[in-house]
């Protein structure tokens, strides 16, 4: 009788991640690439500290609840324009994922941006691909200690000033800087900025790839923009194939072997670890590091360019030029989402061109319907809420109209100075025996004094007792 104990067997249902080490790649996406990390950053870095009209440049002021966008400042009852913004992201967003997939992520996303940002830093300190493995692989020793010190100190300082350059859009730049300097700052900018620097460290020099792979829902549902016809990063199978290291220059199996000499280049330089001669994977974000490592390779074996290239499925198949190619861009679904996009656009445009930097509340008091004054007449009390959202002081003329013999008892100049809003008490009075009993349609005028063209009207109404 066997009493040995039954061998056990241990199935891991998740796989640990591997550490991905990509090899820097160098050539015409590569450039482009940082290019845009280039712009991006000097926009988000520079902006806090770019002035107009002697303030900051853009600025969310939300405890005054006021946005400055350059000459432009909105207010609350402006967040149609933000809906109106986020709207023509996600139509751009949609537009651009069909015609080249996703060359957002891959160029110009915040996750793409940094993790380069990083990366970069990682090299200048460890090395390239191969050093940085070997340091990864050996004991633990003064140099090592040095090197991932210095690393980890640089990206720590890099994301500071990251989340520093994030909360500077809400609070003035020049200000934040003396409050950080004299350690006087709040709780929510000390938390902000504390957040979005953990954020940026952990994102780009930790989880880099995961956050493309695991945590961006964009790389889930990307298909479904998709097309035979969308440009994507891919491996041209019937050129590629078979794969051989030619390494018998001449011979018979070197004739029959095809481009691909299986150096692994476009594997090594990818920065989320993927082989793209297994196809499209939702995990290729579309950078084009191996299209740049490949057309180096064929390069120095003298083969043509473009074994992995930008393409789309139907080229592919049916071996399209790229003049048919460009063709086929415009087929019905890029036609549709052009179309919205710059109705939309235009709509966004063209209301906030003809946008009137004057708004004019008019709350009745309603706990005085209309009672009789001096000389018999009746009279209406309202409280006008006024906000001159420019940024030029402005005297104003009130006007009031709809009923013969209407007037203000109360002064009608009113002076506002730029961004600024005033809650103003008015009287309004009506000569007995004008109008009907009950409500009567009445209108509010506001019209600056030295701009005749900045002016606003809004309706009311004035109740007349029985």
């Amino acid at each position: 009788m066997n009493n040995a104990a039954p061998e056990v067997s241990v199935v891991k249902m998740y796989s640990a991640r591997e550490e991905i080490y990509p090899r820097e790649a160098k050539g015409r996406y590569a450039t482009v690439r940082w290019v845009c990390v280039w712009l991006t950053q000097l926009v988000f870095y520079g902006l806090p500290w770019t002035t107009w009209n002697g303030r900051q440049a853009v600025l969310f002021d939300l405890g005054a609840r006021k946005f400055y966008i350059f000459g432009i400042v909105l207010w609350p009852q402006d967040f149609i324009y933000l809906a109106a913004l986020l709207i023509i992201c996600a139509y751009s967003l949609f537009l651009f994922t069909a015609v080249a997939g996703r060359v957002w992520c891959g160029f110009a996303c915040p996750q793409t941006v940094y993790t380069e940002m990083f990366l970069w830093i990682e090299r200048k300190i460890e090395g390239e691909r191969s050093a940085r493995m070997r340091l990864a692989r050996q004991p633990w020793s003064l140099e090592k200690v040095t090197k991932k010190v210095a690393k980890h100190l640089s990206w720590g300082l890099l994301a500071l000033w990251t989340g520093f350059s994030f909360v500077s859009y809400f609070t003035p730049a020049h200000t934040l800087l003396h409050e950080v300097a004299t350690l006087v700052l709040g709780p929510w900018e000390w938390f902000w900025i504390m957040f979005y620097s953990l954020a940026t460290y952990g994102n780009a020099g930790w989880m880099r790839e995961q956050v493309c792979k695991y945590m961006c829902p964009y790389a889930r549902f990307q298909s479904s923009m998709f097309d035979k016809d969308t440009l994507i990063i891919t491996y041209d199978q019937q050129r590629g194939e078979p794969r051989s290291a030619k390494a018998r220059k001449g011979s018979e199996a070197d004739q029959k072997a095809g481009d691909c000499i299986d150096c692994s280049m476009c594997v090594q330089v990818c920065p989320v670890g993927i082989d793209i001669r297994k196809g499209l994977q939702y995990e290729c974000i579309g950078c084009a590091a191996c299209v740049d490592a490949c057309n180096t390779v064929m390069k120095k074996i003298g083969s043509p360019l473009g074994l992995v290239r930008y393409s789309t499925e139907h080229a592919i198949v049916n071996r399209y030029s790229p003049q048919q190619m460009r063709q086929r861009v415009t087929r019905p679904r890029v036609r549709i989402y052009s179309g919205l996009l710059l109705l939309i656009v235009l709509a966004f445009f063209g209301s906030l061109y003809m946008r009137t930097p004057l708004k004019l509340d008019v709350i009745r008091d309603r706990g005085t319907l209309g009672r009789e004054v001096e000389d018999g007449m009746i009279e209406n009390v309202y409280r006008l809420q006024v906000m001159n959202t420019s940024e030029t002081p402005h005297r104003f003329k009130l006007s009031v109209s709809g009923i013969d013999s209407i007037s203000l008892a109360t002064p009608a100049e009113i002076l506002m100075d730029g961004t600024s809003s005033r809650g103003i008490p008015v009287r309004v009075r009506v000569a007995h025996g004008q109008g009907k009993v009950g409500s009567n349609k009445i209108f509010f005028e506001l019209k600056a004094e030295d701009d005749q063209h900045l002016q606003v009207h809004e309706k009311a109404v004035f109740f007349v007792p029985s």
